[in-house]
């Protein structure tokens, strides 16, 4: 897929399943489990066991499933798995060199952000996507709103701690999306391999996601019906100054 691509498939599931696992066969069994319940998307961190052999793996094997590597913390570790077909890059903080390489590279690449300046900075650099972290421990969805009503042209990813409770919220406050861990993928369900569970769990996060969307919908278009004609204000400014003048 192109980084177009892979950024509207972002967009448009708003979901980005974490995996944080301890062997490289429990990441591949979480990201099929995953796909299967609907959301083609997986960010294999780099503190699983052969990251990188297993995003080469699952890239080979999974060609619907858009894999990318997260906790990305230098240059050298973002080659590697771009070099192993990683499509999109992130990391929990900003590092420019990370950046400018996937720009260089035309892969996708969510920096982490925390406060205002750090994401204008993020977002200033370059960044298709700016991954507020940690995310619930400083007000979760009040944050997210607080910083798009001040950032609108920025699109955050709302990460860490993002609960079944608070999902739908993050999405209402602003978030184009939300990178999601263990509440999306149990260790206990990793362990005892069950599928059913976390494609149950895929389901209802989508489901938050369009619930909340549909909740937006009506707020946006009466933003667009109230948008203001210039034309208008500048013909009856000038109709107000020639009866003042007179």
């Amino acid at each position: 897929m192109t980084k177009a691509e892979v950024c509207g498939l972002i967009q448009e599931i708003g979901i980005i399943p974490a995996i944080r696992v301890s062997s490289a066969e429990d990441a591949h069994f979480a990201a099929a489990t995953i796909a299967a319940g609907g959301i083609p998307i997986v960010e294999i961190t780099t503190t699983v066991p052969e990251a990188v052999k297993l995003i080469a793996h699952l890239v080979g094997y999974h060609p619907k499933i858009v894999v990318g590597a997260g906790t990305v913390l230098n240059v050298e570790m973002a080659s590697k798995c771009v070099d192993a077909g990683a499509s999109f890059l992130t990391s929990p903080g900003l590092n420019r060199k990370i950046v400018e390489f996937a720009a260089q590279k035309q892969i996708a690449v969510l920096p982490g952000a925390l406060t205002p300046t750090e994401v204008i900075e993020a977002w200033e650099e370059g960044s298709d996507f700016v991954k507020v972290f940690p995310c619930a421990q400083i007000g979760g969805d009040k944050y997210i709103k607080a910083l798009k009503a001040a950032l609108p042209q920025v699109l955050l990813v709302a990460a860490g701690g993002v609960t079944q409770h608070t999902a739908e919220g993050f999405i209402i406050a602003g978030a184009t999306a939300m990178g999601v861990g263990t509440e999306l993928i149990p260790a206990d369900a990793i362990e005892h391999r069950e599928s059913d569970r976390i494609q149950e769990l895929a389901q209802r996060f989508l489901g938050f996601v369009k619930d909340a969307r549909q909740r937006l919908t009506p707020a946006k278009q009466r933003a667009k019906a109230t948008k203001t004609d210039f034309l208008k204000l500048d013909k009856h400014a000038v109709g107000d100054s020639r009866e003042s003048s007179n």
